[in-house]
């Protein structure tokens, strides 16, 4: 791990302006991904800004009847939450989906949003990737990409974005609030918030430079039966090959996100209108212009099957 300065924040806005001044600085909270990515010297910060101070640790209601969730909330409270589980069984289904009991323990809301691929060749430093190394090119194409993307994938990348909140989050039409170094905030639309990879993989999100997350709200609730079904090659601990976030109301009609897929966690509306149709239906909108490798092509069949499971059980619940 390379050297670096620390520095705790007193607020929101004074660590946005804090990072600003130091080039390379990164907030820390959880440190559940960047600590791990500073030990592989793929992050390499020189200087770490610690919020964990900041009061953004609390779930509040909203005058619209929704729920304010603050950037620091730990994944293990928001699961437990009761208003989050009465009311957005989605995500308390999704965060208990995610990781392990002690790094949800850890792991924030802004710092899940905020977490990088789990690409291998990401991860491995002898290998070439865009998206650590922009303009180095991507040995997963033509490499081994089982657990790559498949749709919105480019000729500079193929990585998927690795969390199971987020796909819930997308699903709600949650939004995400920030502050900028010069003090001023604005709201990004959950839909906007992850980019797809085109030819700068490298650039994940539509924060701007030195933009901090400062909560994340949820819509008054959707009411209807709420699934998360999550495959992967094993039963704990382990990041989805498919996953998929379905809210079914009572007509039949509903949502549909899927994780596992693409760079950002993948919805088409328009796929929705065809819910009464059967998962058949809503696979073939949800995943046209898809490009599978020979390795992952078996994820476009994956996804309706578990489509088709998971509006069963919505179903049948209902």
């Amino acid at each position: 791990m390379r050297p670096f300065t620390y520095l705790r924040a007193k607020s929101p806005a004074e660590a946005a302006a804090l990072a600003a001044q130091v080039d390379g600085s990164r907030f820390i909270a959880g440190g559940t991904n960047l600590l791990d990515l500073m030990k592989l010297d793929i992050e390499t910060p020189t200087h770490l800004i610690d919020v964990n101070g900041l009061a953004l640790d609390r779930i509040e209601a909203t005058a619209e009847g929704g729920l304010r969730i603050g950037a620091l909330v730990r994944n293990t409270d928001l699961a437990a939450d009761s208003r989050i589980r009465q009311d957005y069984g989605l995500l308390s289904r999704a965060l208990l989906a995610g990781a392990s009991g002690q790094l949800r323990n850890m792991a924030t809301t802004a710092g899940n949003l905020l977490q990088r691929t789990r690409c291998p060749y990401f991860y491995d430093t002898h290998q070439a990737c865009n998206k650590r190394q922009p303009g180095s090119g991507c040995a997963a194409i033509g490499g081994f990409s089982r657990p790559l993307g498949v749709i919105g994938v480019s000729d500079a990348c193929i990585a998927t974005h690795p969390s199971d909140m987020a796909v819930a989050m997308r699903a709600l039409d949650a939004q995400v609030e920030t502050v900028r170094p010069d003090g001023s905030t604005r709201v990004i639309p959950i839909a906007d918030f992850h980019r797809l990879p085109g030819n700068t993989p490298n650039i994940e999100t539509a924060l701007a430079a030195h933009e901090l997350i400062t909560a994340v709200t949820l819509p008054a609730p959707l009411g209807g039966t709420h699934i998360y079904q999550k495959v992967r090659d094993r039963a704990s601990y382990a990041f989805a090959l498919v996953s998929v976030a379905v809210v079914i109301q009572p007509d039949g009609s509903g949502r549909v996100a899927l994780g596992g897929v693409a760079h950002k966690p993948w919805r088409v509306e328009a796929a929705e209108a065809s819910m009464n149709h059967g998962a058949a239906a809503v696979s073939a909108k949800l995943l046209a212009g898809a490009t599978p490798t020979h390795d992952n092509a078996f994820k476009l069949t994956l996804v309706e099957r578990t489509l088709a499971s998971v509006m069963t059980q919505a179903r049948a619940q209902a």
